[in-house]
């Protein structure tokens, strides 16, 4: 059903400087040849004060306030015994955080290793926080998978189901009724946490949408830019398959079912398609519903409350 990506995961240094506003101290150092393995970072605070077991040198080194004033506060030579300690260990990068740039002496030693130093123009814990953000999404683990994701009322449905069985043509459906394309065909899904999964589509298909009988249709272009969008959490899954007369379907939802993806559940509604079934129509539905048991309200239960009690009051 998918194809897992291998199990080893790097981002280049260069694809997050931009993003993360970062500024090249050292120039001379190649950051196409930096590679960063970890989504956690390391502030080298002990390591400043010469403690070095436990150090987690393959994270992204980040030095704010606190660790700048302590080097100045106790080194007359701004550190630089420290700092060479520190780059030894062969860090991916330094990154100065509050636009504190290090001394020269620091950034020529820096760069005598072949360590990129970085400057940071605003406060370091909210650098962390998109750093740790951006690295989790870049080095979560993932897998590809056939089916459509689309941002209905906010909501990411992943459309599942045989080739040819409706997918891409309920996706376009819905994306006339003002909802919007993430990817068709192809899903790449990461895992970014225990309980949060974003999906993508692959750089060569974004906004490609493909329909059998006429071929493949540029949803950006068609459209309009408020027709798609490039990332979506994965909140629902819509398994679209074929009817069955001999299968019982469910017709409550009392119980959630679920299908796994990376060790992560998601609530997975099966749909029998048949004639004359408006598939977008019960998307969306799908959707709302889905959002209204999110905040406390389940339909299902309701109802079964309500007949449980008329059943007990006419006892």
């Amino acid at each position: 059903m998918f194809d897992n990506i291998p199990a080893n995961y790097n981002v280049k240094l260069s694809k997050i400087m931009e993003p993360l506003n970062l500024t090249l101290l050292n120039p001379e150092v190649d950051v196409e040849k930096v590679e960063i393995h970890q989504s956690d970072v390391n502030r080298p605070a002990l390591q400043l004060a010469g403690f070095f077991e436990h150090f987690d040198f393959e994270r992204l080194q980040i030095v704010g306030m606190v660790e700048s004033a302590y080097v100045e506060k106790n080194y007359s030579d701004h550190g630089l015994q420290v700092y060479e300690r520190i780059f030894q260990a062969g860090i991916p990068c330094m990154v100065f955080c509050r636009d504190l740039k290090p001394a020269e002496e620091v950034i020529e030693m820096a760069t005598r290793y072949q360590i990129p130093l970085l400057l940071y123009p605003n406060g370091t814990c909210g650098f962390m926080n998109k750093a740790i953000r951006m690295l989790q999404a870049e080095l979560a683990p993932r897998i590809s998978i056939h089916g459509v994701l689309v941002d209905v009322f906010g909501e990411g449905v992943l459309i599942i189901g045989e080739s040819g069985i409706g997918k891409s043509e309920a996706a376009l459906e819905l994306i006339k009724r003002g909802h919007r394309l993430v990817s068709d065909d192809v899903v790449e899904i990461k895992k970014i946490s225990d309980t949060e999964l974003i999906g993508t589509a692959p750089d060569i298909t974004r906004y490609f949408i493909e329909l059998r009988g006429i071929g493949i249709v540029d949803v950006k272009t068609l459209f309009g830019i408020q027709s798609v969008k490039e990332i979506q959490n994965i909140s629902l899954v819509i398994k679209l398959e074929e009817w069955n007369r001999e299968r019982e379907y469910d017709r409550l939802g009392l119980d959630e079912q679920y299908t796994e993806y990376l060790g992560n559940k998601v609530v997975c509604h099966s749909i029998p398609i048949r004639p004359g079934r408006n598939v977008a129509v019960i998307v969306e539905s799908a959707a709302i519903n889905h959002r209204q048991k999110q905040m406390g309200y389940n339909a299902a239960h309701e109802l079964y409350r309500r007949v449980t009690g008329r059943y007990s009051d006419s006892e």
